[in-house]
């Protein structure tokens, strides 16, 4: 990235212009982590509106800067890692399986988390796209409880993995070796191809709010879940209407409403 395309995402996550970091320090990494799950959203979009995922930096940065778009976790901790990596900070890329419940395990390369090293030396977990996950980074060497306006996360060793838990239930296990974006590939073709994916099957649009709670609009369903986890839904009817929550209240401007191309992995 050069100074124009940094100055651009960090404009993108609301920091002021002039008001770049000068040191990749933690307190740095904890608020980039935190505004980036406020402002830009986790979706799957371009699976349903038939737009090719490119896993290249280029292109992550023309979706996420360029085009105000959110995306799912490749692309979305593919372009904060290259926004950390430009401000100075160690990241490493990791491949993780998500936990499906009952001892099984996703696909390889089911997931893109970020190791990310402060100038201090400390390591944290960054993890801006797993959708309902940790507001702030997670020390990544802490085996205890880890409090997070999210809720209680402790990262555990399984071997020579790691199993990060939210709330004592499994979320991801993580791989140690050092990877590369274009390994994630054959994943995010999985993921946006196969009816076997969640993705495939379903439409979702969520962000964190301001005030810790969550935004999400699944389909037609639009959520309004507060810190405290209470929740209101409603069902959104025009696609005016559909269109103007996509617009108003994630950023995003879509000339069509997307639409669910293999229902519950039908035809």
């Amino acid at each position: 990235m050069d100074d124009a395309q940094v100055d651009a995402y960090l404009s993108r996550l609301g920091v002021e212009s002039g008001q770049r970091p000068t040191a990749p320090t933690a307190d740095v990494l904890r608020d980039l982590h935190l505004r980036h799950l406020e402002r830009v959203p986790f979706e799957n979009l371009s699976v349903h509106l038939g737009e090719e995922i490119v896993l290249e930096e280029e292109r992550l940065l023309e979706k996420v800067v360029g085009a105000r778009r959110g995306g799912f976790c490749y692309e979305l901790n593919g372009a904060f890692g290259a926004l950390l990596g430009a401000l100075g900070f160690g990241v490493t890329r990791l491949a993780a399986r998500v936990h499906g419940g009952e001892g099984r395990l996703g696909i390889p390369y089911d997931h893109l988390a970020l190791r990310v090293r402060a100038v201090d030396g400390s390591e944290w977990l960054a993890d801006v796209g797993f959708g309902t996950h940790s507001h702030h980074p997670l020390a990544f060497g802490e085996r205890g409880e880890q409090e997070d306006p999210a809720g209680a996360f402790r990262i555990v060793e399984v071997g020579p993995d790691l199993d990060v838990l939210m709330d004592g239930t499994p979320q991801y296990r993580l791989e140690m070796r050092p990877r590369e974006l274009g390994d994630f590939v054959a994943g995010a073709w999985w993921h946006s191809t196969s009816p076997a994916s969640h993705f495939v099957r379903s439409l979702v649009c969520s962000r964190v709010t301001e005030d810790g709670g969550r935004i999400t609009l699944g389909g037609r369903t639009f959520k309004v879940t507060a810190p405290d986890g209470t929740r209101e839904e409603r069902e959104l009817g025009s696609d005016e209407e559909v269109l103007g929550v996509y617009r108003d209240v994630f950023g995003i401007e879509l000339a069509s409403v997307p639409v669910v191309r293999n229902p519950a992995g039908g035809d």
